[in-house]
């Protein structure tokens, strides 16, 4: 990642919220004689504030092509993102730009046990089934739980220690308040750039750069 300190995000707290809120992650491992090698899934911040590190799975077939376990690999984690007109500036010059918010997160992922990459799965349905009116749970019934247990064995869980990340977030930070304020209106506005997510974040970093430190 190109390194720019006006977005960088040093910050581990952070790192951990944007996790938090944006669970699908890219898990890319350079593989020896085979290249890279990228695959998807959702992934879990597990509840450590001493350390930074992930929980999730891969099907066995990823597991082969990853040879996981054996090399260092890569987590992409994305937050809010779009487009930025330079017609929304109302400044001249100007060109068109791109807001994102990203962290890569690098260590070498521990294999889990079958007890352990089950009770990783359970609580990732649980992670996410808890927002529904009824949570439809992998130990919702006997039957479910029972099937839960056999299927676990076609998948492979691990754990990454994240032992080092580049994160960025960048947010329109160079530009003046007026400037920032037009931005998030474009971005609320409907249209083909309508984009509630980064004018939400936009907000909540501008607002956090602006407030009175103690």
């Amino acid at each position: 990642m190109r390194p720019n300190p006006d977005y960088a995000v040093e910050d581990a707290t952070h790192i951990r919220a944007l996790i938090r809120d944006n669970p699908w992650a890219t898990i890319v491992t350079h593989v020896p004689g085979r290249g890279l090698v990228a695959s998807h899934y959702p992934v879990l911040l597990e509840d450590d504030e001493r350390s930074l590190s992930i929980v999730s799975h891969v099907g066995r077939p990823d597991e082969g092509l990853h040879e996981l376990g054996r090399h260092e690999t890569m987590v992409v984690v994305y937050g809010p993102q779009g487009y930025v007109s330079p017609g929304w500036y109302e400044m001249s010059p100007a060109v068109p730009t791109w807001n994102f918010a990203v962290a890569h997160l690098y260590g070498t992922p521990e294999i889990l046990s079958d007890e352990e990459n089950l009770h990783v799965l359970e609580k990732l349905v649980e992670h996410f089934e808890r927002e529904l009116p009824e949570p439809f749970l992998m130990n919702r019934t006997l039957e479910n739980a029972d099937y839960a247990a056999r299927i676990v064995h076609g998948t492979v869980g691990f754990r990454l220690r994240v032992e080092r990340f580049e994160a960025k977030e960048k947010m329109s930070q160079d530009k003046p308040r007026e400037v920032v304020e037009r931005i998030v209106a474009a971005l609320r506005a409907s249209g083909p750039y309508e984009n509630h997510a980064l004018a939400a974040r936009m907000t909540q970093v501008h607002a956090a750069q602006t407030a009175p430190h103690s």
